[in-house]
């Protein structure tokens, strides 16, 4: 990676609520060895896995079995499992063609085989990520009718009480009016813009590498950020920019500013990179998860 000249910053994405309403808190840098944060992730881990008895019975019900063996397939070398998960699992056996299908259909929250699990305040969440050195930033704030639930009141209080510091603004579920409604909120907010393709693998379909882009001055202010907190950068990779190393990337679309984009299925790594790489949680984390 280093010497094709990826930049690699490392991340977390946790599963939080804010007032009942689910949240996706990213925590850019974090301290990997912090405890209270380590602690919290893993309550996160143990409610998607516990819930799995719950989803496979109501997948019975509906007339789509599954046994945890097939799910386990699935999952592979990750720490996490979750819904994609089942989602591939049901492609596998027929009953849907896609993932986005079984979780239009089955698996979305309040559908007819979702089953609900533990998961942080995001209030809380963000105090972690900065008492672990790391950036707190919300994803796709405003996808899918989100923006019902994380109002703007409600954005600006998470700001001016609990420090958020940034927003995914360019995001393959923000419309364009979505996002022409969002960046001008953040400006006023001072919150961080981010742009991210919440790349999940083939599975997850529309969400190709580099469709959204962070702009390299907010990459590098996050970067510096975590720097002056003490905060965690990959170790290994050289410290320069990448965009000359890929001249292009899907579809020969030019790639001139850092992308971000989550790792196969894990809700636990987000890197910044120049083109479609598999790394292992254990480069970043390597004793509590590995």
């Amino acid at each position: 990676a280093s010497s094709a000249g990826i930049v690699v910053l490392p991340g977390i994405e946790m599963s939080c609520q804010l007032d009942g309403a689910s949240v996706h808190l990213l925590g850019y840098g974090c301290d990997p060895h912090f405890e209270p944060l380590l602690d919290e992730l893993a309550l996160v881990r143990v409610g998607r896995s516990g819930r799995l008895p719950e989803v496979l019975a109501k997948l019975n019900e509906l007339g789509m079995p599954l046994t945890e063996a097939e799910i386990a397939q699935q999952v592979g070398a990750s720490p996490s499992l979750g819904r994609p998960h089942v989602a591939d699992a049901m492609v596998a056996k027929g009953y849907v063609t896609s993932r986005q299908e079984a979780f239009d259909s089955f698996l979305h929250e309040g559908g007819p085989a979702y089953a609900s699990r533990y998961s942080c305040d995001i209030r809380r969440g963000i105090a972690l990520v900065r008492r672990a050195s790391g950036v707190p930033v919300i994803a796709h704030p405003w996808g899918r009718g989100r923006d019902r639930e994380l109002t703007e009141a409600k954005l600006s209080e998470l700001v001016m009480e609990y420090r958020l510091e940034g927003v995914e603004v360019d995001h393959p579920d923000h419309s364009a009016e979505t996002r022409a409604k969002l960046r001008p909120l953040a400006e006023r907010l001072g919150l961080l813009q981010l742009g991210s393709s919440d790349h999940h693998g083939h599975g997850k379909v529309n969400h190709e590498l580099a469709c959204e882009t962070t702009a390299v001055e907010v990459y590098d202010e996050i970067v510096r950020r975590i720097k002056s907190r003490g905060g965690q950068l990959a170790r290994g990779f050289k410290a320069h920019r990448f965009s000359q190393a890929m001249p292009s990337l899907s579809r020969s679309r030019p790639l001139r500013c850092p992308m971000t984009f989550l790792y196969s299925d894990v809700d636990f790594l987000k890197v910044v990179t120049g083109f479609p790489l598999v790394l292992s949680l254990a480069l970043l984390f390597p004793t509590p998860w590995a």
